[in-house]
């Protein structure tokens, strides 16, 4: 382990949040700002973390930091993955490995998911979520939720096992779906075969559900890219007809999801009301949720 330099740490997280900009982060600069980059308390809130915490990071006065708690400010200051290791050395800490999966959401997908005003998300290719913008979490509930549950952090996996995840979508879209999402983890696997996560992932679908279990015997891997129709019945809206546009990263097994209403359309008025109902899907009990 290298040794923790509380005066470098502090310097780095200075800097950091000087040169970055409110706009980096989908925020309203404001009028009132004196500070050129972004303020102590928002930097904190974006790693979900105290701001007094924070704060004394800053001020050399801080515990030596966890490496889930530096994964969580590498992720508010959207730090890059050399920014990140960097990061974890000047703490005391080994780099997470890069050569395996990783959770640490890329920094052209966060900068393109922060400037969205349509519902949005980061996944990595285990159908994890990463990363939502509010409008996704209206949309979708906080899928973020389920991040120490081994199984159902996977979309393919509560898609599979969880009824009420199947409900948020229109029936006929079903089997498409399922097929879709069987096939995108047949080339996760193929992506990453000395996985742990994905290997876990795959005995668990097996294990609890014969439907996974019968699409994984036809080893289709013909996933489609770009854009997908989703219909979905949202608890609050109604029925809403959409587009989700797919970014992939393929170097770090990650993908932005988009989701957008054919303007002038019912689907893009209710879209529109997201805006209005913000979290209340994320308040609704987990098993109502998807």
């Amino acid at each position: 382990m290298d040794r923790f330099d509380r005066a470098q740490l502090a310097d780095f997280l200075r800097r950091r949040r000087a040169a970055l900009q409110p706009e980096d982060v989908g925020r309203p600069r404001g009028r009132r700002r004196r500070t050129g980059g972004l303020r102590r308390e928002e930097v904190a809130e974006l790693a979900s973390m105290s701001t007094d915490y924070y704060a004394r990071l800053e001020q050399r006065r801080g515990p030596q930091p966890s490496p889930s708690m530096l994964g969580a400010i590498a992720r508010g200051l959207r730090l890059t993955v050399d920014e990140r290791d960097h990061l974890f050395r000047l703490a005391g800490h080994v780099p997470p490995r890069s050569d395996v999966r990783s959770d640490h959401v890329n920094p052209g997908l966060r900068r393109v998911l922060d400037r969205l005003d349509t519902p949005a998300m980061v996944l990595n290719d285990l159908a994890e979520a990463l990363a939502q913008n509010p409008l996704a979490v209206a949309l979708l509930g906080d899928e973020t939720r389920f991040a120490d549950d081994p199984l159902r952090r996977s979309r393919f996996y509560r898609w599979f096992t969880d009824p009420a995840e199947q409900a948020l979508h229109a029936p006929e879209e079903h089997e498409r779906l399922s097929r879709s999402y069987a096939a995108s983890l047949r080339l996760a696997i193929g992506r990453h075969p000395g996985d742990p996560r994905g290997r876990a992932l795959v005995d668990g679908l097996l294990a609890d559900s014969p439907a996974f279990a019968e699409l994984w015997a036809e080893h289709d891997v013909s996933w489609r890219r770009g854009t997908e129709p989703k219909t979905l019945l949202h608890p609050q809206v109604g029925r809403l007809e959409l587009e989700c546009q797919v970014l992939v990263d393929e170097r770090d097994a990650q993908m932005l999801l988009v989701y957008t209403a054919t303007p002038g359309t019912p689907s893009a008025e209710r879209l529109r009301l997201l805006g209005v109902v913000g979290g209340q899907f994320g308040t609704l009990p987990v098993e109502q949720s998807a």
